[in-house]
This record gives structure tokens, C-alpha cells and sequence, in this order.
């Protein structure tokens, strides 16, 4: 999860898309390039420890002039973890 919060912050699409589950990464990804990222906090995890091949995190990441607060999925994918997608929390 941090490690894709700072692709964002970085507007790395490449990383984000590398890390992004086959069966649900989009085609492309267009960042903005107004967009400023201001910090990442992690306000719940479950299961995504060695021993699982799912887990979920609940974050809520600021930008400027707002936050996005989400709980994501993901999944191990040839021993990875990668994203699988997320539900909005507010």
C-alpha cells in the first residue's frame, strides 16, 4: 500500500500498473498532474501476512483541498502482492 501511495505521489503509472491484479488493471492509467498528495495514513489491515494469499487495507490518503478514505483488496499473484480494487468509505 505505501509503496503505491508513493507511486502516486510520484505519478509513476508504470509501477501502479505493474502492481495492479491482471484481472482488474486498466488499459492505461492518466494521472493529474495537478494533483498533490500530502500523506497516507493506514487505518486498518486484515490478514496480508506471509501466510495469506488475500488481505485488505483501510487507508485514508490526503491531498490538497481533500482525502480519499478507502478500504482496498489485494492478492498474491505469483508470490506478489498486487491490487485487485477498492470501495470507497468517504
Amino acid at each position: 500500500m505505501r509503496s503505491r501511495y508513493s507511486a502516486f505521489v510520484a505519478r509513476d503509472a508504470g509501477y501502479l500498473l505493474r502492481t495492479w491484479h491482471p484481472r482488474t488493471r486498466p488499459g492505461r492509467l492518466d494521472l493529474d498532474p495537478g494533483m498533490r498528495w500530502t500523506g497516507l495514513e493506514i487505518l486498518d489491515t486484515a490478514d496480508g501476512s506471509a501466510f495469506h494469499a488475500t488481505g485488505t487495507v483501510t487507508f485514508r490518503a490526503s491531498y490538497r483541498g481533500g482525502s480519499l478514505h478507502e478500504r482496498s483488496r489485494f492478492e498474491r499473484v505469483d508470490g506478489a502482492w498486487v491490487y485487485v480494487d477498492g470501495e470507497f468509505l468517504g
